[in-house]
């Protein structure tokens, strides 16, 4: 790879309310790929319904955007300017109780599914859920089949048990993109010590989250703060296995809260961040707004001590590393 692309930033997970403004935004912080969120409660044909609406963004802003298929994308987007948007899941609804389903979202672009959100679903259990008895059968031939198209199995808001199964049982690194350790700040969706040892010497990704409510002291976290987590958090599982999953919501109503933590199973408010305070977005920490302010973190990270080239592979580096190890099909 040619030195002056050597180094690429890499958000790992966003919601935002897409826009040519958050595109526009995207290229000022020189943003070269996002994992966008194309469903979080929809059924096959309400995702497909989503990625015609992504086919739109890509024609009206080919300046701007494209879709992202392959790690190579990453590397094409440096060289051009642009950002490669590559499609997640948050949950497993779009595949039904179809396997089949799991190849043909794969060949529709998707790179990325949740086997769980915040519930229990037919594949494993989410974080909020009282007990976990782990993965189901269908999510043991989920995992399998996920593995050998190429989708890269995400736990984030998956719960104890489910994630260290989902780990042993992948034969491929999985990832956790969008969640912070627990021991720094204790939120329900952050991970345990014992899950970040297994995830990292699996070969697993994380990607550390900038979302408020998995910050310690919330949209009050200091830039500061944030990096000496992450220097603790290298010191512990290897700079290698981090990167950055944001979690941003950006231009998003408060409504939109709703539909991720209700969806269509409850007729009560589900706060799922664990108060009615957390009923809306929470305002995000002052130095990161917006896709334009993504930069800020590699000053903060080379302030605690990291070289440029662990700055690199946080911000993006190991995130390229893993996507062009993990989106084609079984070795």
């Amino acid at each position: 790879m040619d030195a002056k692309i050597a180094s690429p930033l890499v958000d790992c997970l966003q919601y935002a309310n897409w826009s040519p403004n958050v595109f526009s935004q995207m290229r000022a912080g020189g943003v070269h790929a996002v994992h966008a969120t194309i469903a979080y409660h929809e059924n096959f044909r309400e995702t497909v319904a989503n990625i015609i609406a992504w086919n739109r963004h890509f024609e009206r802003h080919p300046d701007l955007i494209f879709p992202g298929r392959s790690g190579s994308d990453i590397e094409r987007a440096m060289r051009e300017g642009r950002t490669a948007i590559f499609f997640g899941l948050q949950n497993p609804s779009p595949i039904e109780d179809d396997i089949g389903l799991i190849e043909v979202c794969h060949m529709l672009g998707v790179r990325f599914m949740q086997l769980s959100y915040n519930n229990q679903s037919l594949l494993a259990t989410g974080c909020y859920e009282g007990e976990d008895p782990g993965i189901t059968r269908f999510g043991r031939q989920a995992i399998a089949e996920m593995n050998r198209v190429g989708m890269v199995i995400d736990m984030s808001h998956s719960a104890e048990r489910s994630t260290l199964e989902a780990i042993e049982i992948s034969t491929r690194p999985i990832a956790i993109t969008h969640a912070n350790p627990y021991g720094w700040h204790a939120a329900l969706r952050n991970k345990s010590d014992t899950v970040l040892k297994a995830l990292t010497q699996s070969g697993g990704m994380l990607g550390l989250s900038l979302y408020p409510h998995h910050l310690r002291d919330g949209s009050n976290c200091t830039l500061e703060s944030f990096c000496a987590m992450v220097a603790e958090t290298a010191s512990r599982y290897g700079t290698e296995h981090i990167g950055i999953g944001s979690d941003l919501c950006q231009d998003q109503p408060d409504s939109v809260v709703t539909w991720m933590r209700n969806g269509r199973w409850s007729k009560a408010l589900d706060y799922g961040e664990g108060s009615a305070a957390a009923a809306g977005f929470p305002r995000q920490p002052q130095w990161f707004n917006n896709n334009a302010d993504l930069g800020n973190l590699r000053h903060g990270l080379r302030d605690v001590g990291f070289c440029e080239e662990e700055v690199g592979g946080i911000m993006g580096g190991n995130w390229l590393r893993f996507y062009t190890a993990s989106f084609g099909p079984m070795p």
